[in-house]
């Protein structure tokens, strides 16, 4: 959901007004993902790095979180939306703790896509914890060397109960993924548009789904492998949207 910024002072205004004009465009996203059956949404909404922006729109990105979490709350019930979080959000200023547990534990029986907001996240630092964890366990004897893989590595993420990541979309015109599910990202198909977040609407979404759907996932096999065996692509189950600009 990157370029709220450089939305703004291309207008005239200053940052934070684009990153209130990015959290309006959350809810429409979130209700075309929903609706497409997409089981969930990653929102990149405040990175690790992000704390070191200037005190002023630190403070303005907290104050637009919890005011997001307490307008939508009504709405994401509707849904049947459940909300989580992935990052340290010990970091976050304590009103938005709070509003943050309330929040996700009066969604928590829902059923429906899973909203997950990436906040003080940072996926080397994911990577890292992982790490520690496991080498912690080799030591106390739990588990050994041998033990370690890809599927116990994934199961110390904090996406392991999340299905594979299917699709990364890029706005603003910026082809990086900026520390960003890392580790999640290996197979995952990526769509970069030049699209400013405050101006990416249901037709830009829906155009980066076509544009998955038409994509042959191949996972290290030939094409003539997945055609003679008739495999076919299939909607995507999960969805990440980055952002290194915007709270929501």
């Amino acid at each position: 959901m990157d370029g709220n910024g450089r939305w703004a002072t291309e207008r005239g205004h200053l940052r934070v007004y684009g990153h209130r004009k990015g959290a309006e465009r959350v809810r429409e996203i979130v209700e075309v993902a929903a609706e497409a059956g997409v089981k969930a949404l990653t929102l990149f909404a405040f990175s690790e790095e992000n704390w070191a922006r200037p005190n002023f729109e630190v403070k303005a990105l907290m104050k637009l979180l919890n005011t997001y979490l307490i307008k939508e709350k009504d709405r994401l019930m509707e849904m049947g939306v459940c909300l989580e979080t992935i990052g340290d959000t010990k970091q976050l200023p304590k009103s938005n703790q709070k509003i943050l547990r309330e929040v996700i534990r009066d969604l928590s029986g829902n059923t429906g896509m899973k909203l997950v907001l990436a906040l003080s996240y940072g996926a080397q630092s994911e990577i890292t914890d992982a790490c520690r964890n496991i080498a912690a366990s080799v030591k106390d004897g739990y588990i050994s060397l041998e033990d370690i893989d890809n599927n116990m590595f994934s199961a110390h993420l904090q996406t392991s109960k999340y299905p594979p990541l299917d699709l990364l979309i890029r706005t603003s015109g910026e082809c990086r993924v900026s520390n960003f599910l890392l580790w999640q990202l290996a197979y995952a198909e990526i769509v970069f548009t030049p699209v400013y977040w405050p101006d990416f609407r249901s037709d830009q979404f829906t155009e980066a789904v076509i544009e998955y759907q038409s994509r042959q996932r191949r996972f290290g096999k030939t094409g003539e492998q997945l055609t003679s065996g008739g495999v076919e692509g299939s909607y995507s189950s999960e969805v990440a949207v980055e952002s290194t600009n915007s709270l929501a």
